[in-house]
């Protein structure tokens, strides 16, 4: 079966939902739960941005659960060995959370399946 001629924007957007739904079959590596990768996410993309992301601006994120929630979370990836926190020289009162190389090393992972199966054409 053929498949019908397709405006350019809608078969962009499929290939975007057929990487999506890859990506989200992927083996999760650090053994982590849905919440703990939002977090993890949203404070490695803080760090890439050259905005590296307080342990207090973290557990604000109000969308990603109540700050003791947050607070735990934050713990248990810092146990898993994916984040550390530093502070600025001069001020040690703000804690800055920072990927480890365990996690560079997972989204490097990810970023390699995620190219494998654009390649791939799934």
């Amino acid at each position: 079966m053929s498949n019908p001629v397709q405006a350019p924007l809608a078969v962009a957007y499929i290939r975007f939902l057929q990487l999506a739904r890859a990506v989200q079959s992927l083996p999760d590596g650090p053994g982590l739960d849905a919440n703990e990768s939002a977090l993890l996410e949203a404070i490695v993309i803080h760090w890439h941005e050259g905005q590296p992301m307080t342990v207090r601006e973290a557990i604000s994120l109000s969308t990603l659960g109540s700050p003791a929630t947050l607070h735990k979370r934050i713990t248990r990836l810092r146990g898993k060995d994916l984040l550390t926190t530093t502070s600025q020289e001069g001020d040690r009162r703000a804690k800055y959370l920072v990927p480890t190389g365990r996690a560079l090393t997972y989204f490097g992972d990810l970023g390699r399946s995620l190219q494998s199966v654009a390649a791939s054409g799934a």
